[in-house]
Protein backbone atom coordinates (compact mmCIF):
# COMPACT_ATOMS: atom_id res chain seq x y z
CA UNK A 1 0.00 0.00 0.00
CA UNK A 2 1.45 3.36 -1.05
CA UNK A 3 1.40 6.29 1.38
CA UNK A 4 -1.29 8.85 0.69
CA UNK A 5 0.50 11.69 -1.13
CA UNK A 6 -2.14 14.12 0.11
CA UNK A 7 -0.96 13.63 3.69
CA UNK A 8 2.40 15.39 4.19
CA UNK A 9 4.89 13.84 6.57
CA UNK A 10 4.93 15.49 9.99
CA UNK A 11 7.98 17.53 11.02
CA UNK A 12 10.13 15.48 13.33
CA UNK A 13 10.70 16.44 16.95
CA UNK A 14 13.10 14.38 18.99
CA UNK A 15 11.84 13.22 22.42
CA UNK A 16 13.16 14.99 25.53
CA UNK A 17 14.31 17.95 23.47
CA UNK A 18 17.09 16.09 21.68
CA UNK A 19 17.74 17.06 18.04
CA UNK A 20 16.22 15.00 15.28
CA UNK A 21 18.56 13.32 12.84
CA UNK A 22 18.49 13.54 9.05
CA UNK A 23 17.66 10.63 6.76
CA UNK A 24 18.52 10.85 3.06
CA UNK A 25 18.34 8.71 -0.06
CA UNK A 26 20.42 9.00 -3.23
CA UNK A 27 17.85 8.15 -5.90
CA UNK A 28 19.69 6.27 -8.65
CA UNK A 29 19.30 2.93 -10.42
CA UNK A 30 21.31 -0.13 -9.36
CA UNK A 31 23.20 -0.10 -12.67
CA UNK A 32 24.39 3.51 -12.23
CA UNK A 33 26.72 2.87 -9.29
CA UNK A 34 30.35 3.90 -9.56
CA UNK A 35 31.45 0.33 -8.80
CA UNK A 36 30.06 -0.70 -12.19
CA UNK A 37 31.23 2.36 -14.14
CA UNK A 38 34.07 0.48 -15.80
CA UNK A 39 31.79 -2.16 -17.31
CA UNK A 40 28.33 -0.54 -17.51
CA UNK A 41 28.55 2.64 -19.57
CA UNK A 42 25.84 5.37 -19.59
CA UNK A 43 24.94 4.60 -23.21
CA UNK A 44 24.04 1.07 -22.07
CA UNK A 45 21.78 2.14 -19.19
CA UNK A 46 18.54 1.97 -21.25
CA UNK A 47 19.25 -1.73 -21.87
CA UNK A 48 18.80 -2.57 -18.17
CA UNK A 49 15.47 -3.21 -16.48
CA UNK A 50 14.41 -0.36 -14.23
CA UNK A 51 13.77 -1.25 -10.58
CA UNK A 52 13.78 2.20 -8.99
CA UNK A 53 10.04 2.71 -8.53
CA UNK A 54 9.36 -0.45 -6.54
CA UNK A 55 12.29 0.34 -4.23
CA UNK A 56 11.22 3.96 -3.71
CA UNK A 57 7.63 2.91 -3.01
CA UNK A 58 8.91 0.49 -0.35
CA UNK A 59 10.88 3.34 1.23
CA UNK A 60 7.82 5.62 1.21
CA UNK A 61 5.80 2.93 2.96
CA UNK A 62 8.48 2.43 5.62
CA UNK A 63 8.72 6.17 6.26
CA UNK A 64 4.94 6.52 6.51
CA UNK A 65 4.76 3.63 8.97
CA UNK A 66 7.32 5.34 11.23
CA UNK A 67 6.01 8.91 10.76
CA UNK A 68 9.40 9.92 9.42
CA UNK A 69 10.45 12.11 6.54
CA UNK A 70 13.62 12.34 4.49
CA UNK A 71 15.54 14.16 1.80
CA UNK A 72 15.70 12.45 -1.59
CA UNK A 73 18.76 13.45 -3.66
CA UNK A 74 17.38 12.63 -7.10
CA UNK A 75 19.42 11.94 -10.21
CA UNK A 76 18.22 13.94 -13.20
CA UNK A 77 18.52 10.92 -15.51
CA UNK A 78 16.06 9.07 -13.27
CA UNK A 79 13.76 12.07 -12.84
CA UNK A 80 13.34 12.46 -16.61
CA UNK A 81 12.12 8.87 -16.87
CA UNK A 82 10.16 8.66 -13.63
CA UNK A 83 8.65 12.11 -13.20
CA UNK A 84 5.51 10.80 -11.49
CA UNK A 85 7.70 9.08 -8.90
CA UNK A 86 9.40 12.39 -8.09
CA UNK A 87 5.98 14.01 -7.71
CA UNK A 88 4.92 11.14 -5.46
CA UNK A 89 7.94 11.64 -3.19
CA UNK A 90 7.34 15.38 -2.95
CA UNK A 91 3.60 14.86 -2.46
CA UNK A 92 4.28 12.66 0.56
CA UNK A 93 5.99 15.62 2.25
CA UNK A 94 9.63 14.71 1.62
CA UNK A 95 12.34 17.08 0.42
CA UNK A 96 13.60 16.84 -3.16
CA UNK A 97 17.27 17.70 -3.66
CA UNK A 98 19.76 17.25 -6.50
CA UNK A 99 22.15 14.36 -7.16
CA UNK A 100 23.27 15.82 -10.49
CA UNK A 101 22.17 14.56 -13.89
CA UNK A 102 24.19 11.54 -14.99
CA UNK A 103 25.94 10.17 -11.89
CA UNK A 104 29.33 11.27 -13.13
CA UNK A 105 31.97 11.98 -10.49
CA UNK A 106 32.91 15.67 -10.41
CA UNK A 107 36.58 14.94 -11.10
CA UNK A 108 35.47 13.64 -14.52
CA UNK A 109 33.80 16.97 -15.41
CA UNK A 110 35.00 20.43 -16.28
CA UNK A 111 33.66 23.38 -14.26
CA UNK A 112 31.47 24.32 -17.23
CA UNK A 113 30.02 20.82 -17.54
CA UNK A 114 29.35 20.75 -13.80
CA UNK A 115 27.62 24.14 -13.88
CA UNK A 116 25.39 22.95 -16.73
CA UNK A 117 24.50 19.77 -14.78
CA UNK A 118 23.61 21.80 -11.71
CA UNK A 119 21.34 24.13 -13.66
CA UNK A 120 19.64 21.31 -15.60
CA UNK A 121 18.99 19.12 -12.55
CA UNK A 122 17.77 22.01 -10.42
CA UNK A 123 15.24 23.18 -13.02
CA UNK A 124 14.02 19.66 -13.78
CA UNK A 125 13.47 18.77 -10.13
CA UNK A 126 11.84 22.10 -9.30
CA UNK A 127 9.44 21.70 -12.23
CA UNK A 128 8.47 18.21 -11.06
CA UNK A 129 8.24 18.89 -7.33
CA UNK A 130 6.86 22.45 -7.60
CA UNK A 131 9.23 23.41 -4.78
CA UNK A 132 12.65 25.08 -4.57
CA UNK A 133 15.59 22.68 -4.76
CA UNK A 134 18.34 24.01 -2.48
CA UNK A 135 20.34 20.89 -1.53
CA UNK A 136 22.97 18.90 -3.42
CA UNK A 137 24.94 15.72 -2.98
CA UNK A 138 27.67 14.79 -5.46
CA UNK A 139 27.76 11.29 -6.96
CA UNK A 140 30.17 9.15 -4.93
CA UNK A 141 30.82 12.07 -2.52
CA UNK A 142 33.19 13.44 -5.16
CA UNK A 143 33.74 16.92 -3.74
CA UNK A 144 37.31 16.59 -2.51
CA UNK A 145 40.31 18.91 -2.33
CA UNK A 146 40.92 18.30 -6.05
CA UNK A 147 37.38 19.35 -6.93
CA UNK A 148 36.94 22.10 -4.34
CA UNK A 149 36.03 24.52 -7.16
CA UNK A 150 32.64 22.78 -7.13
CA UNK A 151 31.81 24.56 -3.85
CA UNK A 152 31.94 27.92 -5.61
CA UNK A 153 29.83 26.50 -8.46
CA UNK A 154 27.13 25.30 -6.03
CA UNK A 155 26.79 28.75 -4.50
CA UNK A 156 26.67 30.38 -7.95
CA UNK A 157 23.89 27.94 -8.95
CA UNK A 158 21.73 28.94 -5.98
CA UNK A 159 22.19 25.92 -3.72
CA UNK A 160 22.05 26.58 0.02
CA UNK A 161 23.57 23.40 1.42
CA UNK A 162 25.71 20.48 0.35
CA UNK A 163 26.23 16.96 1.70
CA UNK A 164 29.14 15.77 -0.45
CA UNK A 165 32.25 16.09 1.72
CA UNK A 166 32.85 12.86 3.64
CA UNK A 167 35.44 13.42 6.43
CA UNK A 168 37.12 10.02 5.99
CA UNK A 169 39.90 8.28 4.08
CA UNK A 170 38.64 6.25 1.13
CA UNK A 171 40.05 5.05 -2.16
CA UNK A 172 37.52 7.07 -4.18
CA UNK A 173 36.60 10.08 -2.06
CA UNK A 174 36.97 11.82 1.30
CA UNK A 175 38.49 14.87 3.00
CA UNK A 176 39.89 13.37 6.23
CA UNK A 177 40.57 16.70 7.96
CA UNK A 178 37.14 18.22 7.24
CA UNK A 179 34.85 18.79 10.26
CA UNK A 180 32.59 15.88 11.21
CA UNK A 181 29.52 18.06 11.76
CA UNK A 182 27.68 20.80 9.91
CA UNK A 183 30.09 23.59 9.01
CA UNK A 184 30.79 26.25 6.39
CA UNK A 185 32.84 24.95 3.47
CA UNK A 186 34.74 27.74 1.72
CA UNK A 187 35.70 27.19 -1.89
CA UNK A 188 38.92 28.39 -3.54
CA UNK A 189 36.98 31.34 -4.96
CA UNK A 190 35.90 32.45 -1.48
CA UNK A 191 32.24 31.46 -1.68
CA UNK A 192 30.88 29.39 1.20
CA UNK A 193 28.08 26.90 1.61
CA UNK A 194 26.63 24.98 4.53
CA UNK A 195 28.31 21.57 4.40
CA UNK A 196 26.54 18.70 6.20
CA UNK A 197 28.61 15.49 6.22
CA UNK A 198 27.32 11.95 6.71
CA UNK A 199 27.63 10.52 10.21
CA UNK A 200 31.02 9.35 11.46
CA UNK A 201 32.18 7.89 14.75
CA UNK A 202 35.53 8.89 16.22
CA UNK A 203 37.58 5.77 17.01
CA UNK A 204 41.30 4.97 17.24
CA UNK A 205 42.26 8.50 16.21
CA UNK A 206 40.27 8.39 12.95
CA UNK A 207 36.76 8.99 11.65
CA UNK A 208 34.87 5.72 11.19
CA UNK A 209 32.12 6.04 8.54
CA UNK A 210 28.84 4.81 10.01
CA UNK A 211 26.40 7.09 8.16
CA UNK A 212 24.83 4.61 5.82
CA UNK A 213 25.24 2.99 2.44
CA UNK A 214 27.64 0.07 2.40
CA UNK A 215 28.74 0.96 5.93
CA UNK A 216 25.24 0.44 7.28
CA UNK A 217 24.99 -2.85 5.39
CA UNK A 218 28.39 -4.10 6.54
CA UNK A 219 28.53 -2.91 10.16
CA UNK A 220 26.31 -4.17 13.00
CA UNK A 221 23.40 -1.77 13.31
CA UNK A 222 24.43 -1.19 16.93
CA UNK A 223 27.54 0.65 15.69
CA UNK A 224 25.38 3.05 13.67
CA UNK A 225 23.12 3.46 16.70
CA UNK A 226 26.19 4.28 18.80
CA UNK A 227 27.09 7.01 16.30
CA UNK A 228 23.61 8.52 16.50
CA UNK A 229 23.63 8.38 20.30
CA UNK A 230 27.03 10.07 20.35
CA UNK A 231 25.68 12.85 18.12
CA UNK A 232 22.74 13.33 20.47
CA UNK A 233 25.00 13.64 23.50
CA UNK A 234 26.92 16.37 21.67
CA UNK A 235 23.70 18.13 20.65
CA UNK A 236 24.45 17.38 16.99
CA UNK A 237 22.40 16.14 14.06
CA UNK A 238 23.52 12.85 12.53
CA UNK A 239 23.09 12.28 8.80
CA UNK A 240 22.22 8.81 7.47
CA UNK A 241 22.15 8.02 3.75
CA UNK A 242 20.97 5.06 1.67
CA UNK A 243 20.17 4.20 -1.94
CA UNK A 244 16.87 2.66 -3.06
CA UNK A 245 18.75 -0.24 -4.71
CA UNK A 246 20.09 -1.15 -1.26
CA UNK A 247 16.58 -2.32 -0.35
CA UNK A 248 16.43 -4.56 -3.44
CA UNK A 249 18.29 -7.85 -2.83
CA UNK A 250 16.74 -9.41 -5.97
CA UNK A 251 18.35 -6.94 -8.38
CA UNK A 252 20.32 -8.46 -11.30
CA UNK A 253 24.01 -9.18 -10.81
CA UNK A 254 26.12 -6.64 -12.71
CA UNK A 255 29.40 -7.30 -14.53
CA UNK A 256 32.07 -5.92 -12.18
CA UNK A 257 35.16 -7.02 -10.29
CA UNK A 258 34.82 -9.45 -7.41
CA UNK A 259 35.62 -6.72 -4.86
CA UNK A 260 33.19 -4.25 -6.42
CA UNK A 261 30.45 -6.89 -6.56
CA UNK A 262 30.98 -7.66 -2.89
CA UNK A 263 30.87 -3.95 -2.00
CA UNK A 264 27.68 -3.51 -3.98
CA UNK A 265 25.76 -6.58 -2.79
CA UNK A 266 26.92 -7.28 0.75
CA UNK A 267 23.94 -7.68 3.11
CA UNK A 268 21.34 -6.20 0.75
CA UNK A 269 18.78 -8.48 2.36
CA UNK A 270 19.34 -6.79 5.74
CA UNK A 271 19.03 -3.13 4.73
CA UNK A 272 15.28 -2.71 5.22
CA UNK A 273 15.38 -4.42 8.63
CA UNK A 274 18.25 -2.20 9.80
CA UNK A 275 16.51 0.93 8.54
CA UNK A 276 13.30 0.04 10.38
CA UNK A 277 15.30 -0.69 13.54
CA UNK A 278 16.88 2.78 13.45
CA UNK A 279 13.56 4.46 12.66
CA UNK A 280 12.00 2.77 15.68
CA UNK A 281 14.66 4.20 18.01
CA UNK A 282 15.39 7.67 16.61
CA UNK A 283 13.41 10.50 15.06
CA UNK A 284 14.43 11.38 11.52
CA UNK A 285 13.56 14.28 9.26
CA UNK A 286 14.80 16.00 6.13
CA UNK A 287 17.63 18.49 5.82
CA UNK A 288 15.00 21.16 5.30
CA UNK A 289 13.31 20.32 8.60
CA UNK A 290 16.62 20.25 10.48
CA UNK A 291 17.96 23.43 8.88
CA UNK A 292 17.51 25.78 11.85
CA UNK A 293 19.41 23.41 14.12
CA UNK A 294 22.10 22.80 11.50
CA UNK A 295 22.62 26.50 10.88
CA UNK A 296 22.83 27.35 14.57
CA UNK A 297 25.43 24.64 15.19
CA UNK A 298 27.58 25.39 12.12
CA UNK A 299 30.23 27.51 13.83
CA UNK A 300 33.28 25.91 12.18
CA UNK A 301 34.68 26.89 8.80
CA UNK A 302 36.75 24.72 6.48
CA UNK A 303 38.74 26.43 3.74
CA UNK A 304 39.82 24.59 0.62
CA UNK A 305 42.66 26.94 -0.22
CA UNK A 306 43.30 30.11 -2.27
CA UNK A 307 41.65 30.76 -5.64
CA UNK A 308 42.97 28.65 -8.50
CA UNK A 309 45.06 30.77 -10.89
Amino acid sequence: MKPDPSTPAKPTEHPRGKPAHVLSFDVEEYFQVEAAAGTVRPENWPEFDTRIEQAVDEILEILAEHTASATFFCLGWVARRHGEMIKRIAGAGHEIASHGMNHQMINHMTPREFADELADSKKLLEDLSAKPVVGYRAPTFSITRKTAWAIDSLVDAGFEYDSSVFPIRHDRYGVPDAPRWAHWAVGPGGRRILEIPPLTLRALGANLPVGGGGYLRLLPVGVVNRGLNSAERLGRTGVIYLHPWELDPDQPILPMSRLSRWRHRVNLHRTATKLKWLLSRHKFGSFRQAMNSLLSSATAEHRFGPPIA
